[in-house]
């Protein structure tokens, strides 16, 4: 993108950027699971932001598009995994699937958030070993608004609060066939109350 420029505001001018900002309080923190951390030089800030895809062109919003990584779905919403590899027990998408953002998104589509939020978590948690259903919202990658549910392994202190994305990353890949059978269950747990596991099949 052209003609973008530093971001400013009084908190923006508070900041050093260009520096290497001391990353003690990822290391000591009660969560944290690092031993080192060296941060990049805080880089400038620029603005406009790149457009998030499905900004400009709605064809191009991969949330609104049929998949073969849906597991589940109901005339609401879309739950996606599969699409690589996974550390953890469990990664998933969870969107809408009208193209909407949080914040014009239907009041009546929000109310059914909650319900489903629980019904995930209580899927996930069905995977032989798992102990917690993670929720975490970044939406930088796309416009169309999306959540993700992560799967704790029983007994994972480590994996405590924001690590678990972290872990996710750096952990060995799981082998295909168990990939498959956590989606099995979580897929078919979410219909036992509605909806259809793997639509796309």
């Amino acid at each position: 993108m052209t003609d973008q420029h530093p971001a400013d505001s009084p908190y923006h001018r508070s900041l050093p950027i260009g520096q290497r900002v001391d990353a003690t309080p990822l290391i000591e923190g009660e969560l944290s699971s690092f031993e080192a951390v060296t941060l990049r030089p805080l880089a400038e800030m620029l603005v406009p932001e790149e457009p998030r895809v499905g900004t400009l062109d709605r064809a191009a919003c991969p949330h609104c598009r049929p998949s073969q990584h849906t597991i589940w779905q109901d005339q609401q919403w879309q739950v996606r995994s599969g699409w690589d590899r996974m550390g953890i027990p469990f990664v998933g998408g969870i969107a809408p699937r009208e193209h909407v953002l949080l914040e014009d998104a239907p009041v009546d589509l929000l109310a059914t958030l909650g319900p489903l939020l629980q019904r995930v978590s209580t899927a996930v948690k069905e995977i032989p070993g798992v102990a917690r259903c993670h929720f975490s919202r970044w939406g930088d990658g796309s416009e169309h608004f999306h959540l993700w549910a992560l799967a704790r392994p029983a007994g994972m202190m480590q994996g405590r609060g924001a690590m678990l994305a972290f872990w996710d990353d750096v952990l060995p890949p799981m082998p295909e066939d168990l990939v498959r059978e956590h989606l099995r269950i979580v897929a078919e747990s979410l219909a036992d109350a509605g909806g259809t596991a793997f639509p796309e099949a």
